[in-house]
């Protein structure tokens, strides 16, 4: 079977997420383990209960979905033999891709993510930034109406998620504006999303430049299967072009879309969603509905995958 393995970013977290997994794992519970020792913090505890409502702030966010994709990923090799020809991940889950991929160490991955949550959440003052989705437009006039609306603020198009889905990002005045605007523009609708910072804008350009030095202080590896990035939804190419993609992706849009339709030209129409919630495979079905794709993030997905990709193979 010749599959994509898809990692998704921030928003696909809730509490409870994994649990299935988790309970069936005591590899996945080392991971959990490992990783609350370099935190600081109980991070398997926080990710199943969350008694202090910290998992949608953008510094328990970030750590908690990278190691829920790795998680998911290695109680997938742990049961089946297939690698992917190709990895991509969606802001954050790139750098999952990466160190499932090999070309990141974990604890090294784990301690960057860390600080890029950290410089994130301390980039833009509380209040003062936003992100928002608007819905039934394409691209070109996401980008005319945040152009018409934002004033003298800060606002960016800035994911690509599928056709007529795109996700701005910016000052929060300006985008308050453009989501009044938005209907009479011709958007079906404009949703506020609760998120803490406002990713993939100018606004995260500091963060940028002190990401890049946290990067340059890691070994870098080349990958052992292909990695796509964000920024020009092409493969990295080596470990050069990976830190410059890493360190700009928190300031640059993320070519979502144009991800998908790189692996589609590839040939590449079965993908494989590592980690919570199943938000990629939702936008799959929005960017082409022929595409076959199946989450991975409980015991059950080991059965649905033999059924739906590799029992076919073997009639």
């Amino acid at each position: 079977m010749v599959f994509a393995a898809i990692f998704p970013g921030q928003g696909s977290q809730s509490v409870g997420m994994m649990q299935e997994l988790y309970q069936s794992s005591s590899k996945i519970q080392n991971i959990y383990e490992q990783a609350s020792s370099l935190l600081g913090y109980d991070l398997w505890k926080l990710t199943s209960s969350d008694d202090n409502n910290q998992l949608s702030s953008t510094v328990y966010t970030q750590p908690a979905m990278l190691v829920a994709g790795i998680a998911s990923w290695n109680h997938y090799i742990e049961n089946f033999d297939i690698k992917p020809s190709y990895m991509a991940g969606h802001s954050l889950g790139e750098y999952t891709a990466l160190v499932c991929s090999g070309a990141i160490d974990f604890n090294d991955a784990l301690s960057i993510v860390k600080t890029r949550a950290e410089l994130m959440q301390n980039a833009v003052p509380d209040g003062e930034g936003a992100m928002a989705a608007i819905i039934g437009l394409e691209d070109k006039k996401v980008i005319e109406l945040c152009d018409r609306y934002k004033g003298n603020n800060v606002v960016d198009a800035v994911n690509f998620n599928a056709p007529g889905q795109v996700v701005i990002a910016g000052e929060k005045k300006g985008i308050d504006k453009i989501i009044e605007n938005a209907k009479d523009f011709g958007a079906k609708r404009a949703l506020l999303l609760n998120v803490s910072v406002p990713s993939h804008c100018s606004l995260m350009d500091s963060v940028a430049s002190e990401l890049k030095e946290q990067l340059n202080s890691i070994k870098i590896n080349e990958t052992k299967i292909p990695v796509i990035n964000n920024l020009e939804a092409s493969v990295y190419k080596n470990t050069l072009h990976i830190l410059d993609g890493l360190s700009n992706q928190v300031r640059k849009p993320v070519k979502w879309t144009q991800t998908i339709q790189y692996l589609i030209k590839q040939n590449i129409n079965i993908h494989i969603e590592f980690g919570p919630g199943g938000v990629l495979t939702g936008l799959n079905k929005r960017i082409d509905r022929s595409l076959q794709s199946i989450k991975y993030d409980s015991p059950d997905s080991m059965k649905l995958i033999n059924q739906t990709f590799f029992e076919k193979e073997t009639l």
